[in-house]
């Protein structure tokens, strides 16, 4: 028996087609579920993970946050997902097949804290206490010269 086909690893030009494939679809799928066209939208949910799945080219991060890693679902805030904050962590609720998926929260505190007293910049002050007031320097006043 003789195989026919390519084998072995993808060219860059075909990682490039799927790249642009995938981005199409996510474009597809966000303009179809705006417009109230859920199924479609799902459909090219699928249609872009098969291409993904197929040239073993990875979805990039901000496509993997618009969809249900288990049945595939467009995620519209809503509708098709519920999302929460707990203890630092978005947890978003598929609300089709019940999945979470929590991710974590970057540069925000779970609970509001008192301000921090340190100076906001990456240069450090030679003082050890960043709560000591320094006094204001003034000039020295001389008497008689503008008189």
């Amino acid at each position: 028996m003789k195989r026919t086909g390519r084998r072995g690893r993808r060219t860059g030009t075909m990682v490039r087609i799927a790249h642009e494939r995938i981005d199409d679809l996510f474009a597809l799928a966000a303009r179809e579920a705006a417009a109230g066209n859920p199924d479609l939208a799902n459909r090219y949910v699928v249609l872009a993970r098969r291409i993904g799945a197929r040239y073993n080219v990875r979805l990039r991060p901000e496509y993997r946050e618009l969809y249900c890693r288990e049945c595939s679902i467009y995620w519209t805030e809503g509708r098709t997902v519920r999302t929460r904050f707990r203890s630092g962590r978005r947890v978003r609720t598929c609300l089709q097949c019940g999945r979470e998926r929590r991710t974590p929260v970057r540069g925000r505190v779970s609970r509001p804290g008192p301000p921090d007293p340190r100076p906001v910049g990456g240069a450090r002050r030679e003082e050890a206490n960043p709560l000591t007031v320094e006094p204001e320097e003034t000039e020295p006043e001389t008497e008689g010269e503008g008189e």
